[in-house]
Protein backbone atom coordinates (compact mmCIF):
# COMPACT_ATOMS: atom_id res chain seq x y z
CA UNK A 1 0.00 0.00 0.00
CA UNK A 2 2.57 2.54 0.91
CA UNK A 3 4.66 1.79 -2.32
CA UNK A 4 2.09 2.30 -4.65
CA UNK A 5 1.08 5.25 -2.70
CA UNK A 6 4.24 6.75 -3.39
CA UNK A 7 4.22 6.12 -6.73
CA UNK A 8 0.76 7.25 -7.11
CA UNK A 9 1.99 10.40 -5.55
CA UNK A 10 5.32 11.02 -6.66
CA UNK A 11 6.28 14.45 -7.59
CA UNK A 12 3.49 15.92 -5.18
CA UNK A 13 3.85 17.61 -1.90
CA UNK A 14 1.68 14.97 -0.44
CA UNK A 15 4.17 13.38 -0.43
CA UNK A 16 6.21 14.71 2.83
CA UNK A 17 9.53 12.70 3.35
CA UNK A 18 8.69 11.15 6.70
CA UNK A 19 7.97 7.80 6.25
CA UNK A 20 5.56 7.66 9.61
CA UNK A 21 3.75 10.47 7.90
CA UNK A 22 3.24 9.28 4.52
CA UNK A 23 2.44 5.97 6.03
CA UNK A 24 -0.58 7.12 7.70
CA UNK A 25 -1.58 8.89 4.77
CA UNK A 26 -1.47 5.97 2.84
CA UNK A 27 -3.13 3.80 4.90
CA UNK A 28 -6.40 6.24 5.11
CA UNK A 29 -6.28 6.56 1.29
CA UNK A 30 -6.39 2.94 0.81
CA UNK A 31 -9.16 2.55 3.63
CA UNK A 32 -11.05 5.65 1.97
CA UNK A 33 -10.90 4.05 -1.69
CA UNK A 34 -10.57 0.19 -1.48
CA UNK A 35 -10.74 -1.54 2.34
CA UNK A 36 -14.22 -1.88 3.60
CA UNK A 37 -12.84 -1.96 7.50
CA UNK A 38 -9.80 -0.13 9.11
CA UNK A 39 -8.51 -1.99 12.72
CA UNK A 40 -6.10 0.07 14.68
CA UNK A 41 -4.58 0.79 17.72
CA UNK A 42 -4.74 4.33 19.46
CA UNK A 43 -2.44 5.90 17.13
CA UNK A 44 -5.62 6.09 14.89
CA UNK A 45 -6.97 8.68 17.61
CA UNK A 46 -5.25 11.31 16.69
CA UNK A 47 -4.27 13.77 13.44
CA UNK A 48 -6.26 11.24 10.97
CA UNK A 49 -9.04 12.49 9.21
CA UNK A 50 -11.84 9.92 8.53
CA UNK A 51 -14.96 11.80 7.63
CA UNK A 52 -15.48 9.64 5.07
CA UNK A 53 -16.07 6.28 7.50
CA UNK A 54 -19.35 6.36 10.11
CA UNK A 55 -19.31 4.09 12.15
CA UNK A 56 -17.02 3.32 15.19
CA UNK A 57 -16.51 0.01 16.98
CA UNK A 58 -14.31 0.80 20.33
CA UNK A 59 -13.34 -3.03 21.07
CA UNK A 60 -11.48 -1.69 24.32
CA UNK A 61 -13.35 1.52 25.79
CA UNK A 62 -9.98 3.76 27.23
CA UNK A 63 -10.95 5.01 31.08
CA UNK A 64 -10.06 8.47 29.70
CA UNK A 65 -13.15 10.09 28.25
CA UNK A 66 -10.92 12.60 26.12
CA UNK A 67 -9.17 9.80 24.18
CA UNK A 68 -12.91 8.14 23.55
CA UNK A 69 -13.87 11.70 22.16
CA UNK A 70 -10.56 11.56 20.27
CA UNK A 71 -11.40 8.25 18.53
CA UNK A 72 -14.92 9.52 17.80
CA UNK A 73 -13.63 12.64 16.57
CA UNK A 74 -11.72 11.12 13.87
CA UNK A 75 -15.16 10.67 12.00
CA UNK A 76 -17.65 12.68 13.83
CA UNK A 77 -15.98 16.14 12.17
CA UNK A 78 -16.91 18.67 10.15
CA UNK A 79 -17.57 16.87 6.03
CA UNK A 80 -18.88 14.20 7.62
CA UNK A 81 -22.33 13.46 5.97
CA UNK A 82 -24.15 10.92 7.67
CA UNK A 83 -24.79 10.43 11.28
CA UNK A 84 -21.79 8.19 13.32
CA UNK A 85 -22.54 5.33 15.16
CA UNK A 86 -20.46 4.45 17.74
CA UNK A 87 -20.73 0.53 18.98
CA UNK A 88 -18.97 0.11 22.26
CA UNK A 89 -17.92 -3.55 23.52
CA UNK A 90 -18.60 -3.96 26.89
CA UNK A 91 -17.93 -7.03 29.33
CA UNK A 92 -21.53 -7.08 31.46
CA UNK A 93 -20.29 -9.68 34.04
CA UNK A 94 -17.81 -7.24 35.05
CA UNK A 95 -19.18 -4.65 37.87
CA UNK A 96 -16.37 -2.49 37.26
CA UNK A 97 -16.51 -1.82 33.64
CA UNK A 98 -20.18 -0.94 33.60
CA UNK A 99 -19.42 1.74 36.61
CA UNK A 100 -17.20 3.17 33.91
CA UNK A 101 -19.24 2.90 30.81
CA UNK A 102 -22.31 4.16 33.08
CA UNK A 103 -20.12 7.00 34.07
CA UNK A 104 -18.81 7.89 30.13
CA UNK A 105 -22.52 7.68 29.05
CA UNK A 106 -24.42 9.30 30.95
CA UNK A 107 -22.24 11.91 33.36
CA UNK A 108 -20.07 12.45 30.31
CA UNK A 109 -22.75 12.15 27.83
CA UNK A 110 -20.09 10.54 25.30
CA UNK A 111 -22.02 8.83 23.24
CA UNK A 112 -25.11 10.91 23.05
CA UNK A 113 -25.94 14.67 24.07
CA UNK A 114 -26.69 17.78 21.81
CA UNK A 115 -23.69 19.36 20.66
CA UNK A 116 -20.85 16.39 21.98
CA UNK A 117 -19.02 15.99 25.30
CA UNK A 118 -15.58 18.13 24.24
CA UNK A 119 -17.78 21.07 24.26
CA UNK A 120 -19.63 20.78 27.34
CA UNK A 121 -18.34 18.38 30.30
CA UNK A 122 -15.00 17.24 28.83
CA UNK A 123 -13.10 20.60 29.44
CA UNK A 124 -14.38 20.43 33.79
CA UNK A 125 -11.86 17.23 34.33
CA UNK A 126 -8.55 19.03 32.52
CA UNK A 127 -6.76 16.36 31.02
CA UNK A 128 -8.75 13.47 32.01
CA UNK A 129 -5.58 11.89 33.18
CA UNK A 130 -6.40 11.87 36.95
CA UNK A 131 -10.02 10.24 36.01
CA UNK A 132 -8.24 7.67 34.88
CA UNK A 133 -5.55 7.28 37.90
CA UNK A 134 -9.05 7.02 39.81
CA UNK A 135 -10.85 4.69 37.78
CA UNK A 136 -7.40 2.36 37.65
CA UNK A 137 -6.82 2.53 41.39
CA UNK A 138 -10.46 1.12 41.94
CA UNK A 139 -9.68 -1.50 39.94
CA UNK A 140 -6.44 -2.43 41.47
CA UNK A 141 -7.68 -2.29 45.04
CA UNK A 142 -11.39 -3.12 44.97
CA UNK A 143 -11.97 -7.19 45.41
CA UNK A 144 -15.60 -7.17 46.16
CA UNK A 145 -18.73 -5.98 43.93
CA UNK A 146 -19.56 -3.82 47.31
CA UNK A 147 -16.41 -1.94 47.46
CA UNK A 148 -16.76 -1.58 43.92
CA UNK A 149 -20.14 0.21 43.82
CA UNK A 150 -19.19 2.30 47.05
CA UNK A 151 -15.82 3.58 45.25
CA UNK A 152 -17.67 4.25 41.97
CA UNK A 153 -20.48 6.18 44.13
CA UNK A 154 -18.03 8.23 45.87
CA UNK A 155 -16.39 9.07 42.05
CA UNK A 156 -19.50 9.88 40.70
CA UNK A 157 -20.84 12.39 43.29
CA UNK A 158 -17.36 14.04 43.17
CA UNK A 159 -17.69 14.85 38.90
CA UNK A 160 -21.41 15.34 39.12
CA UNK A 161 -20.31 18.65 41.04
CA UNK A 162 -17.61 19.87 38.06
CA UNK A 163 -19.73 18.45 35.31
CA UNK A 164 -23.21 20.29 36.27
CA UNK A 165 -21.07 23.66 37.44
CA UNK A 166 -19.87 23.18 33.51
CA UNK A 167 -23.02 22.21 31.51
CA UNK A 168 -24.62 25.53 33.55
CA UNK A 169 -22.01 27.97 32.73
CA UNK A 170 -21.83 26.41 28.80
CA UNK A 171 -25.45 26.82 28.30
CA UNK A 172 -25.72 30.30 29.68
CA UNK A 173 -23.25 31.02 27.29
CA UNK A 174 -25.18 29.60 24.39
CA UNK A 175 -28.20 31.19 25.50
CA UNK A 176 -26.44 34.68 25.40
CA UNK A 177 -24.63 34.43 22.32
CA UNK A 178 -26.02 31.54 19.58
CA UNK A 179 -29.32 32.47 17.86
CA UNK A 180 -32.84 31.01 18.76
CA UNK A 181 -32.59 28.57 15.75
CA UNK A 182 -29.69 26.95 17.55
CA UNK A 183 -31.44 26.69 20.59
CA UNK A 184 -34.19 24.95 19.06
CA UNK A 185 -32.02 22.61 17.25
CA UNK A 186 -29.93 22.09 20.72
CA UNK A 187 -33.60 21.35 22.30
CA UNK A 188 -32.63 23.93 24.93
CA UNK A 189 -35.25 26.28 26.61
CA UNK A 190 -34.93 29.42 27.73
CA UNK A 191 -37.97 29.40 30.73
CA UNK A 192 -37.54 28.32 34.10
CA UNK A 193 -38.66 25.19 33.69
CA UNK A 194 -36.35 21.97 34.31
CA UNK A 195 -37.93 20.27 31.67
CA UNK A 196 -36.57 20.78 28.01
CA UNK A 197 -39.35 21.46 25.28
CA UNK A 198 -39.22 21.70 22.14
CA UNK A 199 -41.12 24.07 19.19
CA UNK A 200 -44.04 22.53 19.05
CA UNK A 201 -44.44 21.94 22.51
CA UNK A 202 -43.96 25.78 23.23
CA UNK A 203 -46.50 26.55 21.00
CA UNK A 204 -48.97 23.89 22.30
CA UNK A 205 -48.56 25.85 25.81
CA UNK A 206 -48.57 29.29 24.27
CA UNK A 207 -51.84 28.15 22.81
CA UNK A 208 -53.04 26.40 25.81
CA UNK A 209 -52.05 29.47 28.03
CA UNK A 210 -54.89 32.21 25.37
CA UNK A 211 -57.50 30.08 25.26
CA UNK A 212 -57.56 28.68 28.53
CA UNK A 213 -57.15 31.94 30.70
CA UNK A 214 -60.34 32.41 31.62
CA UNK A 215 -60.94 28.89 32.55
CA UNK A 216 -58.18 27.87 34.63
CA UNK A 217 -54.99 28.67 36.90
CA UNK A 218 -51.63 28.86 35.60
CA UNK A 219 -48.23 27.98 37.35
CA UNK A 220 -45.74 30.76 37.13
CA UNK A 221 -42.83 29.66 35.71
CA UNK A 222 -43.76 26.57 34.84
CA UNK A 223 -45.65 24.01 32.54
CA UNK A 224 -48.70 23.43 34.23
CA UNK A 225 -52.10 24.59 35.35
CA UNK A 226 -55.30 23.86 37.21
CA UNK A 227 -58.61 23.39 34.94
CA UNK A 228 -61.15 25.15 36.93
CA UNK A 229 -64.02 24.91 34.99
CA UNK A 230 -64.24 23.11 31.54
CA UNK A 231 -64.44 24.78 28.21
CA UNK A 232 -66.05 22.34 26.82
CA UNK A 233 -69.37 21.16 28.42
CA UNK A 234 -70.09 19.19 25.73
CA UNK A 235 -66.85 17.02 26.15
CA UNK A 236 -66.23 15.04 29.28
CA UNK A 237 -62.86 16.61 30.21
CA UNK A 238 -61.30 16.52 33.67
CA UNK A 239 -60.45 19.25 36.17
CA UNK A 240 -57.77 19.29 38.82
CA UNK A 241 -54.16 19.66 37.43
CA UNK A 242 -52.21 19.37 34.46
CA UNK A 243 -48.90 19.13 33.84
CA UNK A 244 -46.27 18.07 31.21
CA UNK A 245 -42.99 15.81 30.66
CA UNK A 246 -41.48 13.00 32.51
CA UNK A 247 -41.96 13.42 36.38
CA UNK A 248 -45.89 14.22 36.09
CA UNK A 249 -47.20 11.74 38.45
CA UNK A 250 -50.64 12.23 40.38
CA UNK A 251 -51.48 14.98 37.70
CA UNK A 252 -53.45 14.81 34.05
CA UNK A 253 -50.33 14.24 31.54
CA UNK A 254 -50.77 17.54 28.88
CA UNK A 255 -49.73 16.35 25.88
CA UNK A 256 -50.64 17.31 21.66
CA UNK A 257 -52.41 14.01 22.04
CA UNK A 258 -54.75 14.98 24.79
CA UNK A 259 -58.64 15.68 24.42
CA UNK A 260 -58.29 19.01 25.68
CA UNK A 261 -55.38 19.62 23.81
CA UNK A 262 -56.74 19.11 20.36
CA UNK A 263 -60.32 20.64 21.65
CA UNK A 264 -58.36 23.85 22.05
CA UNK A 265 -56.73 23.46 18.32
CA UNK A 266 -59.60 22.56 16.79
CA UNK A 267 -61.53 25.60 18.75
CA UNK A 268 -58.52 28.27 18.10
CA UNK A 269 -58.88 27.45 14.30
CA UNK A 270 -62.35 28.55 13.87
CA UNK A 271 -61.68 31.58 15.59
CA UNK A 272 -62.28 35.29 13.06
CA UNK A 273 -58.73 36.53 12.10
CA UNK A 274 -59.38 39.99 11.54
CA UNK A 275 -56.96 42.42 9.91
CA UNK A 276 -54.68 43.85 12.92
CA UNK A 277 -51.61 45.58 13.33
CA UNK A 278 -49.23 43.31 15.66
CA UNK A 279 -45.91 45.20 17.23
CA UNK A 280 -43.15 42.58 17.67
CA UNK A 281 -40.92 43.09 20.38
CA UNK A 282 -37.61 42.27 19.45
CA UNK A 283 -35.67 45.35 20.95
CA UNK A 284 -35.53 43.99 25.19
CA UNK A 285 -36.91 40.53 24.65
CA UNK A 286 -33.63 38.74 25.55
CA UNK A 287 -33.54 36.74 22.50
CA UNK A 288 -30.66 37.12 19.66
CA UNK A 289 -32.21 36.12 15.96
CA UNK A 290 -29.47 37.98 13.55
CA UNK A 291 -32.14 37.69 10.76
CA UNK A 292 -34.62 39.52 12.47
CA UNK A 293 -32.03 42.51 13.33
CA UNK A 294 -32.26 44.30 10.11
CA UNK A 295 -36.63 44.51 10.35
CA UNK A 296 -35.98 46.88 13.81
CA UNK A 297 -37.77 50.38 13.27
CA UNK A 298 -39.46 48.86 9.95
CA UNK A 299 -42.78 47.53 9.01
CA UNK A 300 -44.89 46.13 6.92
CA UNK A 301 -48.11 44.20 5.37
CA UNK A 302 -48.37 40.38 5.66
CA UNK A 303 -50.96 37.40 4.46
CA UNK A 304 -50.29 33.98 5.50
CA UNK A 305 -52.11 31.15 3.70
CA UNK A 306 -52.22 27.20 3.97
CA UNK A 307 -51.67 25.29 0.59
CA UNK A 308 -53.59 22.19 0.48
CA UNK A 309 -52.43 19.26 -1.47
CA UNK A 310 -54.26 16.22 -2.16
CA UNK A 311 -53.78 12.89 -4.21
CA UNK A 312 -53.46 9.49 -2.31
CA UNK A 313 -52.50 11.89 0.74
CA UNK A 314 -53.67 15.35 2.18
CA UNK A 315 -51.12 17.67 2.73
CA UNK A 316 -50.88 21.45 4.30
CA UNK A 317 -48.63 23.63 3.79
CA UNK A 318 -47.71 26.99 5.64
CA UNK A 319 -47.30 30.07 2.91
CA UNK A 320 -45.89 33.29 4.41
CA UNK A 321 -45.97 36.71 2.19
CA UNK A 322 -44.40 39.66 3.34
CA UNK A 323 -43.23 43.34 2.35
CA UNK A 324 -41.62 46.05 4.44
CA UNK A 325 -43.15 49.26 3.52
CA UNK A 326 -40.78 50.57 1.30
CA UNK A 327 -41.52 47.13 -1.13
CA UNK A 328 -38.80 45.24 -0.09
CA UNK A 329 -39.87 41.43 0.46
CA UNK A 330 -38.82 39.75 3.55
CA UNK A 331 -37.73 35.90 3.25
CA UNK A 332 -39.98 33.46 4.29
CA UNK A 333 -37.37 32.54 7.30
CA UNK A 334 -38.14 36.10 8.50
CA UNK A 335 -41.68 35.84 8.16
CA UNK A 336 -41.62 32.87 10.81
CA UNK A 337 -39.16 34.33 13.27
CA UNK A 338 -41.42 37.73 13.94
CA UNK A 339 -44.10 34.95 15.76
CA UNK A 340 -41.22 34.08 18.02
CA UNK A 341 -41.75 37.12 20.03
CA UNK A 342 -44.13 38.57 21.78
CA UNK A 343 -46.25 41.15 20.30
CA UNK A 344 -49.38 43.82 21.21
CA UNK A 345 -51.84 43.55 18.80
CA UNK A 346 -54.33 47.36 17.55
CA UNK A 347 -56.92 47.35 15.62
CA UNK A 348 -56.70 48.01 11.65
CA UNK A 349 -58.80 48.27 9.22
CA UNK A 350 -57.65 47.79 5.12
CA UNK A 351 -55.78 50.88 3.77
CA UNK A 352 -54.19 52.32 0.71
CA UNK A 353 -50.73 51.43 1.72
CA UNK A 354 -51.67 47.60 1.99
CA UNK A 355 -53.33 47.90 -1.74
CA UNK A 356 -49.99 49.23 -2.86
CA UNK A 357 -48.22 45.96 -1.37
CA UNK A 358 -50.78 43.91 -2.01
CA UNK A 359 -49.43 42.44 -5.43
CA UNK A 360 -45.43 41.95 -4.21
CA UNK A 361 -47.04 39.85 -1.25
CA UNK A 362 -49.56 37.85 -3.89
CA UNK A 363 -46.32 37.35 -6.18
CA UNK A 364 -44.29 35.65 -3.38
CA UNK A 365 -47.28 33.44 -1.81
CA UNK A 366 -47.17 32.44 -5.92
CA UNK A 367 -43.64 31.57 -6.09
CA UNK A 368 -43.85 29.83 -2.65
CA UNK A 369 -46.59 27.44 -3.55
CA UNK A 370 -44.45 26.94 -7.25
CA UNK A 371 -41.96 25.71 -5.05
CA UNK A 372 -44.19 23.62 -2.83
CA UNK A 373 -46.08 22.10 -5.96
CA UNK A 374 -42.44 21.60 -7.96
CA UNK A 375 -41.33 19.73 -4.47
CA UNK A 376 -43.78 17.44 -4.12
CA UNK A 377 -43.28 16.50 -7.75
CA UNK A 378 -39.58 15.92 -7.47
CA UNK A 379 -40.43 13.41 -4.14
CA UNK A 380 -43.12 11.69 -5.95
CA UNK A 381 -40.74 11.06 -9.02
CA UNK A 382 -38.07 10.06 -6.34
CA UNK A 383 -40.68 7.45 -4.75
CA UNK A 384 -41.27 6.20 -8.30
CA UNK A 385 -38.00 5.74 -9.14
CA UNK A 386 -37.20 4.00 -6.12
CA UNK A 387 -40.43 1.76 -5.87
CA UNK A 388 -39.70 0.79 -9.60
CA UNK A 389 -35.73 -0.01 -8.66
CA UNK A 390 -37.15 -2.26 -5.64
CA UNK A 391 -39.45 -4.14 -8.30
CA UNK A 392 -37.04 -4.85 -10.65
CA UNK A 393 -34.67 -5.91 -8.08
CA UNK A 394 -37.42 -8.28 -6.55
CA UNK A 395 -38.32 -9.48 -10.38
CA UNK A 396 -34.46 -10.06 -10.89
CA UNK A 397 -33.91 -12.07 -7.63
CA UNK A 398 -37.43 -14.27 -8.60
CA UNK A 399 -36.38 -14.84 -12.19
CA UNK A 400 -32.73 -16.03 -10.77
CA UNK A 401 -33.91 -18.29 -8.47
CA UNK A 402 -36.15 -19.63 -10.90
CA UNK A 403 -33.73 -19.67 -13.68
CA UNK A 404 -31.46 -21.75 -10.93
CA UNK A 405 -34.19 -24.24 -10.58
CA UNK A 406 -34.70 -24.76 -14.44
CA UNK A 407 -30.89 -25.58 -14.62
CA UNK A 408 -31.06 -28.05 -12.00
CA UNK A 409 -33.78 -29.77 -13.58
CA UNK A 410 -32.11 -29.94 -16.73
CA UNK A 411 -29.14 -31.12 -15.50
CA UNK A 412 -30.94 -34.14 -13.95
CA UNK A 413 -32.96 -34.61 -16.88
CA UNK A 414 -29.68 -34.89 -18.85
CA UNK A 415 -28.25 -37.05 -15.90
CA UNK A 416 -31.06 -39.55 -16.33
CA UNK A 417 -31.16 -39.68 -20.03
CA UNK A 418 -27.33 -40.79 -19.71
CA UNK A 419 -28.26 -43.57 -17.15
CA UNK A 420 -31.17 -44.91 -19.20
CA UNK A 421 -28.73 -45.07 -22.40
CA UNK A 422 -26.48 -47.49 -19.66
CA UNK A 423 -29.30 -49.21 -18.21
CA UNK A 424 -28.21 -53.21 -18.47
CA UNK A 425 -31.92 -54.36 -18.84
CA UNK A 426 -35.52 -53.07 -19.42
CA UNK A 427 -36.82 -53.10 -15.91
CA UNK A 428 -34.13 -50.48 -14.96
CA UNK A 429 -34.69 -48.43 -18.48
CA UNK A 430 -37.96 -48.22 -17.77
CA UNK A 431 -38.04 -46.87 -14.28
CA UNK A 432 -34.82 -43.88 -15.59
CA UNK A 433 -37.46 -43.41 -18.45
CA UNK A 434 -40.29 -42.81 -15.79
CA UNK A 435 -38.10 -40.52 -13.60
CA UNK A 436 -37.16 -38.70 -16.40
CA UNK A 437 -40.78 -37.61 -17.47
CA UNK A 438 -41.58 -36.42 -13.98
CA UNK A 439 -38.82 -34.55 -14.05
CA UNK A 440 -39.54 -32.86 -17.08
CA UNK A 441 -43.14 -32.43 -15.94
CA UNK A 442 -41.23 -30.39 -12.84
CA UNK A 443 -39.41 -28.47 -15.42
CA UNK A 444 -42.26 -27.38 -17.92
CA UNK A 445 -44.21 -26.45 -14.04
CA UNK A 446 -40.89 -24.26 -13.61
CA UNK A 447 -41.04 -22.62 -16.82
CA UNK A 448 -45.07 -21.75 -15.96
CA UNK A 449 -44.13 -20.10 -12.75
CA UNK A 450 -41.42 -18.55 -14.37
CA UNK A 451 -43.70 -16.79 -17.32
CA UNK A 452 -45.93 -16.18 -14.46
CA UNK A 453 -43.39 -14.58 -12.41
CA UNK A 454 -42.75 -11.60 -15.42
CA UNK A 455 -46.80 -11.26 -15.51
CA UNK A 456 -47.08 -10.80 -11.83
CA UNK A 457 -44.02 -7.69 -11.99
CA UNK A 458 -45.60 -6.00 -14.90
CA UNK A 459 -48.86 -5.93 -13.08
CA UNK A 460 -46.99 -5.32 -10.20
CA UNK A 461 -45.35 -1.80 -11.92
CA UNK A 462 -48.99 -1.62 -13.82
CA UNK A 463 -50.75 -1.07 -10.30
CA UNK A 464 -47.20 1.28 -9.17
CA UNK A 465 -47.71 3.59 -12.36
CA UNK A 466 -51.44 3.89 -11.61
CA UNK A 467 -50.63 5.15 -8.26
CA UNK A 468 -47.92 7.18 -9.09
CA UNK A 469 -50.59 8.64 -11.47
CA UNK A 470 -53.47 9.35 -9.00
CA UNK A 471 -50.73 11.35 -6.91
CA UNK A 472 -49.56 13.33 -9.62
CA UNK A 473 -53.51 14.51 -10.14
CA UNK A 474 -53.17 16.72 -7.18
CA UNK A 475 -55.89 19.16 -6.10
CA UNK A 476 -54.98 22.15 -4.88
CA UNK A 477 -56.18 24.71 -2.94
CA UNK A 478 -55.94 27.64 -1.14
CA UNK A 479 -57.19 29.40 2.25
CA UNK A 480 -55.73 32.40 3.03
CA UNK A 481 -55.60 32.29 7.30
CA UNK A 482 -54.87 36.23 8.60
CA UNK A 483 -52.96 39.35 7.14
CA UNK A 484 -51.91 41.77 9.50
CA UNK A 485 -49.93 45.06 9.76
CA UNK A 486 -46.28 44.42 11.26
CA UNK A 487 -43.70 46.75 13.15
CA UNK A 488 -40.72 45.34 15.06
CA UNK A 489 -39.59 47.20 17.92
Amino acid sequence: MYQNWLKKHEGTDQVTGSKTADMRAALVDYFRDEAIIMIATEAAAEGINLQFCSLVINYDLPWNPQRIEQRIGRCHRYGQKHDVVVVNFLNKKNAADQRVYQLLDEKFKLFSGVFGASDEVLGSIGSGIDFEKRIADIYQKCRTEEQIQFNFDELQREMEIQIDERIQQTRQKLLENFDEEVHEKLRMNQNASSEVLSKYDNWLWQLTRFYLQPYAKFEDGANGFTLIENPFPEEQIHRGPYRSGKNAEDVNLYRLGHALAQKIIARCKQLPTEVKELEFHYTGSGKKISILEPLIGRSGFMTVMVLTAKSLDTEDHILLGAVREDGVPLFPEQSQRLFSLDARETPLSITIEFDRLKPLIDQQLKSQANEVVQRLTDRNASVFEMELDKLDRWGEDQRNSLRVALRELEDKIKAVKKEARLAPNLPEKLKLEREKRQLESKRDEAWKEYEQAAKDIEARKDTLMDEIEKRMNQILSEETLFTIRWKVQ
